[in-house]
Order: C-alpha cells, then structure tokens, then sequence
C-alpha cells in the first residue's frame, strides 16, 4: 500500500544516485512543485541524489526559478531528455556549458515514448521528425558534445518500404507526477487540474520499468472518499504520495485556481480582454482570417495565442481550438497558463491527443516564426547559444493540414504605428528573420512540399506562401514599400509575381467583422 510521507521522505527513499527520473507537467500546469524543490534542497544540503537522467515531454518551468529549474545544479544531473527547453534557462546553461548530455526531441514524441516502454516495446516508430535536426541524417536531437560522446537515442529505420525513426525505450526508475487528491490506497483524481499531461503513461512507465511512482498532491483522503469516475490514476502504481503547501500546488505558475480552467464553471468569453492595435493582434488578425468554420485548430506558445483572443473579439463560432497539452474546445490560455483552457470542452491525456495531431487530425495550425530561409524551412529551436528546443512543433506542424506561422518580420526593437489603415515602420528591428539558412531546422519546407501541405508566412507587413518554385510573397500591407521594408531585409529573394495588399481593417481600431 503507498505510504503518505513529506517530499523529503519520499525522495530519499526512492531517487537514488544515477536514477532516471521521469517528470510530469506542461509548463506550469501538473508540475509536481514540492518534489523538484526538494530533490534541489537535498542535493545542496547532502549531495545527494546526484547524476541524474531527467525526462520530461512539455516544457516546466517559469523561465526562472521552478519546476525543472529547481534541477539546474551542477552535479545534480548527467543527462537531460526534454521536449522543451525554453523554459528552464538553469537547464540550458548546464547543457550550453557541457555539464550534462543534453537532447532535444518532439514533445509528442517523449509523451508517446512513456506508453510504449510501460508496453515493453523497444521504442516509438514514427515519421515525426524527418528531415529535421532531430533526424539522425540532420542532428540527431544531440545538444551538445556530451551528448555526442554518448550518441543520438534515435535512429533511421526502414519498415513497410518506408523509412521510419526509431526512438528508443529505456527504463524509468523514478515517476516524479501529480494529481489533486488521493485517498489512502493512492487512488487519485485530477479535477482540480488545468491538464492532466502525461501522468498516467508515465506512471505506467515507471512501474513497468520495476521503478517507484511518487505523486505529489492537495490532499488526502479516506479510501472510498473519491467517486470512482474522477479517479485518473489507480492506486496499484502509487508508491509515495506527498501532500504538497499550497504555494507550490499552484493550478499553473501564473494561477493559484481558476475553475473555469478545469471544467468546475464556463465564464463568459466577454470576458478575453481584446489585444491592443500592435504589431501581435496584426499578425494575429491576418493569421485568424485563414480560420474556417469547424476547423479543428492548434495555437502555439507566443505570437500564436492572439488567435485565440482576436476569435473571441470577433465572436468567431464553429472553429475548435485545441492546444498539445490536451484540451479540446474552449479558448487557450496564455503566458505562464499556456497548456490550460478557458472553459475546455474536454481534456484528454497528452499523449492521446498527439496521437489525433500525428495522424492528421488538424485541420489548421498557427505556430510562431521565429527564422524563416529560402527552403521554407522554419527554426524555433535553437538561436546562437539559446536553446529553445522543439516542444510539440515538430509533431504539430509536419501533421496539421494546413500550417501558418505567425510572427513580426524583423525582431530585436521593431516598433510600428497605424493611421488610417495603413501600417507605419517606426523603428526596424535589428535582426533579420528571413534568412539565406535558418540556424537549425525545427520545421522542413521539402518535407511539406513533397506531402502537398499548404504553408504561410504572416507577418505585420507581408504574408508569404511556399510553393514547389520556393517562398513567394503574396501580400503586403498597406503603407509599406516593398523594396525598402520588405525586400532589402531578407536575405534571399523571394518569387514575386502577383503580390495583394492586406486588408486594410487589419490596421484599424475596432472589430474587423469577420464573423459576418
């Protein structure tokens, strides 16, 4: 039977030097908070646990101080798998430094990864990744000479007449997951939770693996207590529970408890705050203008999460937004709530809902554009020494049926203004986005054109299209010039052949009416 014991209890018990441990969460939603804290603390004080492999599929962390971050000490960790790395800077800085093998692979992939090693397989056969820096040919995932030394965890294999990627199983010694309550034979629920991620695939992974389940949550209660229906994760893989402070069982980094995120009440959507007329809710406005009805739709961290305000302004109906993270319906949550939904019609497990992107389930999918090149190819991964990582682009966009990504044309101090439907450059950026070869290849312009998948390129001032010929440019927006502020900031020449102005309601104060 699992015993109820304090976090410190629980990791000295069960994470042993050299362990690996698998971490649930999505961003700031299902971090199992108390336990990181304390896996750092005892490190500091003891020493121990030391020369741990962390594991994790979505991004978790605050981009300063917790969740993963709590791992970042020299010593604490050898090896570190993630989907995501943006998030957890103390991470990056370890892995930029060669202090710990670091790999990054698709998010969808690792949450994928936990169901097939609780399954016994030897790992996850998918096409997600081809022809990308997680591709063996390209990169192989590997971040640093550490991770070199030791050798990609992923390879080319054929199957069926096809070449495929392997990406291989190994066993979890530790699950580090959270649910809200459990009662004392370690049955939990999650009602109170914004996600609930990987947890069960993970727990699953671990005790398959002969490994120990520690879950972390709000509280505890008798056996029998919990209606059978909201119990997400059966007692029988439980080891430790840990009945976490409030202040680090938040609902997500950026809330304490939102019931609207999980299902409890619907607010109005009058209640989403309308952007402010910037260069974000541009690009955002032309993005949601490829929105048609019942589409079902993926919005990305950054620049994409306008979307979904600009949709409610309008009083867009019929589309279905949807996030990696698992929610269904509803409107997507921003910044330190990414992951969590606005009154979500229904929320599935990560993996599942990564099963529904890789075998086409999306209809249309808005990401950000962080480097564009002549290819087509897109880079949100890697930018000089910054490890961004990949996080679920990779198994969202070589997917969707449709791909848009959203972002300013310039970065680095790009300040606009509007008058009169027309945009103003008041200041260019300083760093060119649209390059001669992007840094790293997160998205590949050959893969989706040899698939036939349509793709835009949406900025505040122009709106590309790739085409079998290369990128064409389609739009620009009125007040520009073309050769000043479009064409001698790129360094490649665009196809230019029939070229649009952008709807000039795009730059004006006000609802656009696209519902109409």
């Amino acid at each position: 039977m699992p015993k109820v014991m304090s976090a410190q209890e629980a990791v000295q018990a069960y994470i042993h030097d050299g362990a690996t441990v698998a971490f649930g969460g999505f961003v700031g939603a299902m971090v199992p908070e108390e336990v990181n804290k304390t896996i750092q603390e005892l490190y500091l004080s003891t020493g121990s646990p030391k020369g741990l492999t962390a594991i994790y599929a979505a991004g978790q962390g605050d981009s300063d101080q917790r969740g993963l971050n709590h791992l970042g000490e020299e010593g604490l960790l050898s090896r570190v798998i993630g989907g995501h790395w943006g998030l957890v800077p103390r991470l990056q800085k370890l892995a930029l430094e060669n202090k710990l093998a670091a790999y990054n692979y698709p998010q969808g992939v690792i949450s994928q990864l936990f169901r097939d090693i609780a399954a016994g397989k030897p790992g996850l056969i998918t096409h997600v990744g081809m022809k990308t820096f997680v591709d063996p040919e390209l990169e192989g995932g590997m971040l640093n000479d550490k991770a070199r030394e030791a050798g990609p965890l992923v390879e080319r294999i054929d199957i069926g007449g096809e070449t495929r990627l392997l990406y291989k199983a190994l066993p979890i010694d530790v699950a580090v997951i959270r649910a809200t309550y459990a009662d004392t034979n370690g049955n939990c629920t999650f009602q109170r939770e914004g996600v609930s991620a990987e947890t069960l695939a993970i727990a699953q992974a671990a005790k398959n693996s002969g490994g120990k389940v520690i879950v972390q949550v709000e509280d505890v209660v008798e056996y029998g207590a919990l209606d059978t229906r909201l119990v997400r994760l059966p007692g029988i893989y439980v080891d430790a529970i840990v009945v976490a402070a409030p202040e680090n069982h938040m609902q997500t980094f950026g809330t304490g408890y939102n019931p609207s995120y999980c299902g409890e009440i619907r607010v109005p959507m009058s209640s989403v705050r309308p952007l402010k007329l910037d260069q974000r809710k541009i690009v955002a406005r032309r993005a949601a203008m490829e929105l048609v009805p019942n589409a079902v739709t993926n919005l990305g961290i950054g620049m994409p999460e306008g979307v979904a305000a600009v949709a409610a302004e309008e009083g867009l109906e019929g589309m279905v937004l949807t996030t990696e993270a698992g929610t269904i319906g509803g409107i997507p949550a921003g910044g330190k709530d990414f992951g969590v939904t606005i009154n979500p019609d229904c929320i599935l497990d990560q993996p599942y809902q990564f099963d529904f992107y890789d075998g086409g389930g999306l209809d249309v999918a808005f990401l950000g554009l962080a480097q564009a090149d002549e290819k087509g190819n897109i880079n949100v991964s890697k930018f000089g020494p910054k490890i961004a990582g990949c996080g679920g682009f990779i198994n969202i966009t070589q997917n969707a049926k449709k791909v848009v990504y959203c972002g300013t044309f310039t970065a680095g101090g790009l300040k606009i203004g509007v008058a009169d439907g027309k945009l103003q450059i008041l200041q260019e950026g300083r760093d060119k986005k649209f390059l001669k070869q992007v840094e790293q290849v997160t998205f590949s312009g050959e893969y989706a054109v040899e698939k036939g998948q349509p793709v835009l390129y949406i900025t505040e001032r122009a709106v590309f299209e790739l085409t079998p010929e290369g990128v064409e440019l389609k739009e620009i927006a009125p007040g520009v010039d073309l050769q000043k502020d479009v064409l001698e900031l790129m360094d490649f020449a665009p196809i230019v052949r029939d070229v649009k102005t952008m709807d000039s309601r795009i730059f004006q104060e006000g609802p656009m009416g696209l519902s109409k």
